[in-house]
């Protein structure tokens, strides 16, 4: 009888454990999902707004992003990176300046 108890009570604290760890998982897998969103909607919002058409001020450099939208130059260039909706100045052959657009 006393073997059965102990037994069960492992299967049970290590169902509960796996199933507490996997709710954890998810739980961050939407965080950084939500941040991510939020994120790109904030620097896309403040590029679209900023930045003026065959206009000198019509590419933002990516410390400039991150500056007004107070985020980590990093992830401004990230979120510039993967986003379909802002694009990076290409046409004089230097990447590395990273200055980027809001494409219309």
């Amino acid at each position: 009888m006393c073997e059965e108890t102990i037994s069960d009570g492992i299967i049970i604290g290590a169902v509960g454990g796996a199933i507490a760890g996997l709710v954890i998982w998810i739980a961050d897998l939407c965080r950084k999902w939500i941040l991510k969103y939020c994120d790109t909607k904030r620097v896309e919002n403040w590029l679209k707004k900023n930045t003026k058409p065959n206009h000198s001020k019509e590419w933002r450099s990516t410390r400039v992003i991150a500056s007004h939208n107070n985020l980590p130059e990093d992830r401004v260039n990230y979120i510039c990176s993967y986003s379909k909706k802002i694009e990076l100045n290409k046409k004089d052959g230097n990447e590395s300046d990273e200055i980027w657009k809001y494409k219309e």
